[in-house]
């Protein structure tokens, strides 16, 4: 028998003046342990959503459950969740060890208890020792920590962030990231993780809900979402992509598309376009295999002319010229795979392979 979900949401809907839904029609079940991350650019009903689950805000219609229970009308303080802000909402005259306790504080927890949980909480985040300092003594990273502490020490089942790193540079980003999820995997407590850095999403996230426009276009582990997006939203904001433009000549699975000058590419047929439709072949940088040495010949084989060559340390990426009113078509080249060769130059010819199975086909 199929686990319960920790969390379901029900056919909700949220709107803010009576008109425009913000949220559509929202079912989303979210699983014990995982790490789900809701993505999604501004204005798509991610952290709407969040707050939904927290408390904060209340669905116009529909239910959400926690562990088969009815919570739509349950007070945020009653709710028992983990709550993780990007400005960190620390208590700026307390300590560390006070604002970590805070939440023990408020829940009546026993002197000797918090400061066991505190001293535990503070280990988890690697600041031992710190009980003492104030939050303006504390870099930002070392500030998220305590906010990530105040939001385990009370051993929520559920812990919700919004989009806690966004305040922090690149390369702290980047580390508190690899920790986070690393804590996750020791704690195996429920994560909600809102975010508009697909980067992020796949690094962290066990699935990923791709909102936009206030509903769920995708709801998938990182690996499924990234090779294979569900609709043209999806591969757009997922990753890079390679984008080419033409018209569908046969319906099916696997389809033939007919670019503006004449050339023919393959490859699948997502959405089920019909012959004659206008539609769009993605494929991910990384899966476009280039040609240099003699014409290449054969199904999806494009020729095009490198315009210009960006060197990204592990690997060169390639803007190609494709022609035909197509826009540059982007090729990743390891330089592992150069194999001692001489880089691609500007104004080079060269060939393009677009393997069927990773080029994907959606309507216009």
């Amino acid at each position: 028998m199929t686990q319960e979900p920790l969390v379901r949401f029900q056919r909700v809907q949220k709107t803010y003046d009576g008109e425009q839904l913000v949220v559509r029609q929202l079912d989303l079940d979210i699983h014990r342990g995982e790490f789900l991350s809701l993505l999604g650019p501004s204005g798509s009903g991610k952290t709407t959503t969040l707050m939904m689950l927290a408390g904060f805000e209340s669905p116009t219609s529909g239910d959400i459950l926690l562990d088969g229970r009815h919570i739509t009308g349950t007070p945020p303080h009653r709710r028992h969740f983990g709550m993780v802000f990007q400005n960190y909402a620390l208590f700026p005259h307390l300590s560390v060890g006070q604002n970590v306790a805070y939440p023990l504080t408020v829940r009546k927890v026993p002197k000797d208890e918090q400061r066991r949980r505190v001293q535990r909480a503070l280990e988890m985040v690697q600041l031992r020792g710190m009980d003492d300092r104030l939050p303006g003594r504390l870099s930002g990273g070392q500030q998220q920590r305590v906010a990530l502490a105040r939001a385990l020490v009370f051993e929520p089942q559920l812990v919700l962030m919004d989009e806690p790193l966004g305040a922090l540079d690149k390369q702290l980003r980047e580390h508190m990231q690899i920790e986070l999820k690393e804590l996750h995997r020791q704690l195996g407590v429920t994560f909600v993780y809102v975010t508009h850095d697909q980067g992020e999403a796949l690094t962290m996230s066990d699935r990923v809900a791709v909102f936009n426009e206030g509903v769920i276009q995708q709801l998938d582990t990182v690996e499924q979402l990234y090779e294979r997006p569900a609709n043209r939203f999806v591969a757009g904001f997922v990753g890079d992509n390679t984008v080419l433009k033409g018209v569908l000549r046969s319906a099916g699975n696997c389809a033939e598309m007919a670019l503006p000058d004449g050339r023919v590419l393959t490859g699948l047929n997502v959405s089920g376009a019909a012959a004659g439709a206008e539609v769009e072949a993605c494929i991910r940088p990384e899966r476009v295999v280039l040609e240099r040495q003699v014409e290449a010949s054969g199904p999806g084989v494009l020729e095009a002319e490198v315009a210009r060559v960006i060197y990204f340390g592990d690997h060169l990426r390639l803007l190609c010229t494709m022609g035909g009113g197509q826009a540059d078509a982007t090729v990743k080249l390891p330089l592992s795979g150069l194999q001692g060769a001489a880089p691609p130059q500007g104004g080079e010819r060269v060939w393009l392979r677009f393997p069927i199975d990773h080029v994907r086909i959606y309507a216009a």
